[in-house]
């Protein structure tokens, strides 16, 4: 019993701090896109807004995983070194690119619909990779794959469907489309110029880039889980990953972004310059690395669809933006759904809790089934005389 409360109260109090942090990233990633709404009204390079983020980003996490977790890491590796790699690959390098790219190619519209396929690739992945288990026989494997369902069909209905406006007037006028399309750089001729030998247009290569983009994200969470399994230091995990990020995103800014005006930047954009690196990507991505440590990639890439959710309602509180029905639809679905893969989840550890003692207690039998042959008239003596059993020493 000892060993089962100390399980349940110290793992299943890092689960809901993980919760907790999870759904804090999401609120924070809201604020974001209010203040970039509000700040990049003038029109920046987003590629070169990237670039500077992120160097913001790793200047905090480096020396902080550097002296926090000096005594934990273990040494480099080659096969570790590549670990890293991939993951700056994808979820910092292939994640913001591919999402600039494909909203140059498309709208905020298209962009915002198809983030919602992030929790159905991750889960896939993850389940693909063996780091979730989905039994379809049992209660909690269907409702795992049920609540991620409604979850992504909350954040569809969000984002796809308006309705009327329940708090605040429908005269305000709506700046997304302005705001987030300006500052994007056409990419590289040659990129377009070959898909369009393939029969694809500007929609479809949009629409391309919008689809790896969730993709880049639901690979960095199912991959970053296994290895945050073997390897101690989460800060660092996130470090090292943000270096590779950094350093890829650095030179295509160089080769893509030769203006040196681009690169300047005005009061506001500096300030979300400064939220972007500091909230957006050091605080965040560090969050998400430890709870993807404790909830694994499925349960965490559940709570992106929360996301339009937040940046909803900072918008009204802060913008005055109007709420409609579809958001708050949207938002109920996604909450259910959430609470349904949390059920799920709970439950699977609550009986892989339950069984770990009956192993342990039969293993222990064999283990010392032997030494205690000779001590059973000893222990019976004080079963019949009714006195509690004293522990024997050797």
């Amino acid at each position: 019993m000892e060993a089962t409360e100390v399980v349940g109260g110290g793992v299943g109090g890092e689960i809901w701090k993980a919760h907790t942090a999870v759904a804090m990233v999401q609120l924070f990633y809201g604020g974001y896109h209010v203040i970039t709404k509000v700040a990049l009204s003038i029109g920046v390079n987003q590629i070169v807004f990237c670039v500077i983020r992120d160097i913001l980003g790793l200047s905090i996490l480096a020396p902080i995983a550097f002296f926090r977790e000096r005594r934990v890491r273990p040494p480099m590796t080659r096969g570790l070194l590549m670990s890293f790699f991939f993951l700056g690959l994808t979820g910092i390098f292939g994640n913001q690119l591919l999402f600039l790219l494909g909203l140059g190619y498309t709208n905020p519209t298209y962009a915002a619909a198809i983030q919602p396929a992030i929790p159905v690739f991750t889960f896939i992945l993850a389940v693909a990779m063996g780091t979730e288990t989905v039994n379809f026989l049992r209660t909690e494997g269907q409702v795992k794959v049920g609540g991620t369902l409604i979850c992504v069909f909350g954040a569809i209905v969000m984002v796809l469907f308006r309705g009327p406006a329940l708090f605040g007037y429908k005269e305000y006028i709506e700046t997304d489309n302005e705001i987030s399309a300006k500052g994007q750089p056409e990419p590289a001729g040659w990129l377009i110029s070959n898909f369009m030998e393939f029969g694809f247009d500007h929609w479809h290569l949009g629409m391309l880039c919008l689809i790896g983009n969730c993709m880049c994200m639901a690979a960095y969470l199912a991959i970053q889980a296994p290895l945050l399994a073997k390897y101690p230091a989460s800060l660092s995990v996130t470090a090292y990953s943000y270096f590779f990020g950094t350093l890829l995103m650095v030179m295509t800014a160089l080769f893509m972004s030769t203006e040196s005006t681009e690169w300047s930047l005005t009061r506001s954009e500096m300030f979300a310059v400064v939220y972007a690196g500091i909230i957006a990507s050091a605080l965040n991505y560090g969050l998400l690395t430890w709870s993807n440590k404790i909830l694994g990639p499925a349960l965490v890439a559940l709570y992106n669809p929360l996301q339009p959710a937040a940046s909803t309602l900072l918008s009204r509180i802060f913008l005055g933006s109007p709420i409609y029905l579809g958001s708050i639809l949207g938002g109920v679905f996604i909450i259910a759904g959430l609470y349904l893969v949390t059920w799920a989840t709970y439950r699977e550890r609550q009986a892989a809790m339950v069984a770990i003692p009956h192993v342990s207690w039969a293993s222990e039998q064999l283990i010392h089934r032997d030494s205690s042959l000779n001590k059973i008239p000893y222990q019976i003596g004080h079963i019949f005389s009714g006195s509690p059993v004293a522990k024997v020493v050797d």
